[in-house]
């Protein structure tokens, strides 16, 4: 079944320290499938009372200040209620405990109750980037990833073809890794995806012939980010004399992962290719692009403006420098 087990939450200190259970560990298999949350507020009250099966449900101060002021009764008809629906857990912030009660019914239809220590606020932020971490969609693809003047530069290619040692030549110009062999991709956004490197390999490139290295420890934490917003796909293939390759910039081409569209160049390999100062300048022209100038376009204005001067008989900048 897809989704993340409620169990997880527990384990997650990173994101969610103080966590705790109030209600039986064998119900911590049901599963989270919605990446936003939601908290009670109104629902109680009956004015929206609808609840979404896979989205966790959050109970703060409000609600606690509400549930007081009914009767015994009352509060039993609203957890009757609640849990009717199937939804995957409880929380309870800011250190508030359920009503022994709300305990016993939640037991009976298997929702498990669980509790934080922290502010309602700041955890529904950690909790919302917990799940956007573990419940967007991802792969991992053999590549590169870099952080070039600020643009997220994914290196792919076939094995042997120079990444890594492009990378590194990258990185001693002042550029900084982001994973190197193994990139971990996951879709933020409708249009946007962010990748990582896989965790035990943080960190380490291989290069053939030096073996595995550690760029944190050789080049300082300056040499190294965490993640980075891919931007622009870099393809690296061998040199075919016989192959036509795009020599103007004038048709935007695109690689797609997880259903988004990145811009994508390829770039052919031959001994005698700067491949380090070609992708710098790629980066560069990203960079531009991205505020709206294409240099290719430009240049093909230009010269159609210096074609229609010349069919039309008026002088052209050229020749009247000339």
């Amino acid at each position: 079944m897809a989704g993340l087990e409620v169990g997880k939450l527990l384990k997650a200190a990173d994101y969610l320290p103080g966590m705790k259970l109030f209600s039986d560990p064998a119900d911590l298999n049901r599963r989270i499938s919605e990446e936003g949350v939601h908290k009670l507020g109104l629902s109680l009250v009956g004015i929206k009372f609808e609840l979404l099966s896979g989205q966790v449900q959050i109970f703060g101060g409000s609600e606690k200040a509400y549930l007081d002021m009914l009767s015994e009764l009352e509060r039993h008809k609203v957890w009757e209620k609640l849990f009717s629906f199937e939804f995957p857990c409880l929380i309870f912030t800011r250190n508030l405990e359920p009503y022994p009660e709300m305990i016993k019914i939640a037991k009976r239809h298997k929702i498990p109750l669980l509790g934080s220590e922290l502010a309602t606020g700041e955890f529904i932020f950690r909790l919302n980037r917990f799940l956007e971490d573990h419940l967007a969609p991802n792969l991992s693809l053999h590549g590169v990833l870099m952080d070039v003047f600020g643009v997220g530069m994914l290196i792919l290619g076939q094995s042997g073809i120079g990444k890594s040692e492009t990378a590194l030549d990258l990185i001693l110009r002042g550029h900084r890794l982001v994973a190197d062999d193994l990139v971990e991709i996951r879709r933020q956004t409708q249009k946007s995806l962010v990748g990582k490197g896989a965790e035990v390999i943080k960190y380490h490139m291989e290069i053939r012939g030096l073996g595995i290295i550690n760029i944190k420890d050789l080049f300082g934490i300056a040499a190294i980010r965490d993640r980075k917003k891919i931007e622009l796909v870099i393809e690296l293939v061998e040199w075919e004399p016989n192959q036509d390759y795009d020599r103007l910039g004038l048709e935007d081409d695109s690689y797609t992962i997880l259903g988004v569209e990145i811009p994508h160049l390829t770039i052919p390999v031959r001994p005698g290719r700067n491949l380090t100062i070609i992708i710098e300048v790629a980066a560069r022209n990203q960079l531009l692009k991205l505020k709206g100038y294409y240099s290719a376009k430009d240049f093909q204005r230009r010269l159609l403006e210096e074609l229609l001067q010349k069919e039309s008989g008026e002088t052209s900048l050229s020749e009247e420098i000339e």
